[in-house]
């Protein structure tokens, strides 16, 4: 495990805002850290990448503890946080060499490496250009480019895609699966579900300071069931009908005009449900197929039991 945590705790004004966070990631994989706002995720990148002191637990990164050798953590690692942090008056490329010059790769290296970053990130029509000329969803393109000039074996990403077009994150996806199939490993907090589901190989829901489920995203998605089908009535007056015919495996939902039902996902399954349907002379406007996703991992898992009502006064 390159990255292991243990027990990680850290208070802020009383508040426990990590209460014993355990984390395992091998070399070469990508752990994906999902949760509500405030949840903690940004605490723990923070205290892995040892810009923040834990009050309680422990952490390694490729073998260094992250109180007792942080120096050793940052040599090891690099980290993009929420904003991109780069030199407006400067170009692309300069922004690229100068963080390589000072990452000690020497001049030929650092041209070199930035030119790779260039064009890994789509940027390289807009190298010579003053950064502070570029689109907000260039200037965070060069930000992760320039978290990876040195390659370090364990990049902390937080946030890495936020505000970027659909076209932008989808360069950025490509060049992390790049790094990944190289044997980078990746930390990274995301609120799009969708980037997860793609580039992790494990999740970690953490919430209210502790972490609430781990697993792959499939066997996440498991966990809040399986594939349903989702039946939908002309006339919401046949749902008792409906309802009777489907027996115990059919349920009411939320819409008047939906029955749902798990499926293995089989046309077999499909065919019997409309064939029983059909004899009962219940009247569809269509069938759809709905299969678990990460969202629903996430408001299953995260949701607050409802608070309640004031008491008048």
């Amino acid at each position: 495990m390159i990255v292991e945590a243990v027990g990680l705790v850290k208070t802020y004004g009383g508040r426990r805002v990590l209460d014993g966070v355990d984390l395992h990631v091998p070399e070469g994989s990508v752990l994906a850290l999902l949760g509500p706002n405030g949840a903690g995720k940004t605490t723990t990148v923070r205290v892995l990448s040892t810009l923040t002191r834990p009050d309680g637990g422990s952490a390694r990164i490729a073998g260094h503890d992250v109180v007792r050798d942080p120096v050793g953590v940052r040599a090891a690692i690099s980290l993009t946080g929420q904003f991109a942090a780069v030199d407006d008056r400067q170009t692309g490329r300069e922004n690229l060499v100068m963080l390589g010059r000072l990452a000690h790769l020497g001049r030929a290296r650092a041209r070199q490496r930035a030119g790779e970053l260039l064009e890994r990130f789509d940027l390289g029509d807009a190298a010579h250009r003053r950064v502070g000329e570029w689109s907000g969803g260039m200037r965070r393109r060069l930000d992760l480019a320039m978290s990876l000039i040195s390659a370090p074996r364990v990049v902390f990403l937080d946030e890495p895609t936020t505000g970027l077009d659909p076209a932008s994150r989808a360069t950025t996806w490509d060049a992390i699966g790049e790094l990944v199939a190289a044997g980078t490993t990746l930390v990274l907090t995301t609120q799009y579900l969708e980037e997860a589901d793609r580039l992790a190989d494990r999740v970690v829901l953490i919430d209210a300071g502790r972490v609430s489920a781990e697993g792959t995203p499939d066997a996440l998605k498991t966990q809040v069931g399986g594939e349903r089908l989702v039946v939908h009535l002309l006339d919401p007056a046949d749902r008792a009908a409906a309802l009777s015919v489907l027996g115990s495996v059919g349920s009411s939902g939320a819409d008047p005009h939906t029955v749902e039902l798990p499926s293995d996902g089989s046309a077999e399954h499909l065919r019997q449900v409309l064939d029983r349907l059909h004899v009962a002379d219940v009247r569809l406007t269509r069938v759809s197929a709905h299969r678990p996703t990460l969202d629903d991992v996430f408001l299953t898992l995260t949701a607050r039991a409802p608070q309640p009502a004031p008491v008048p006064a």
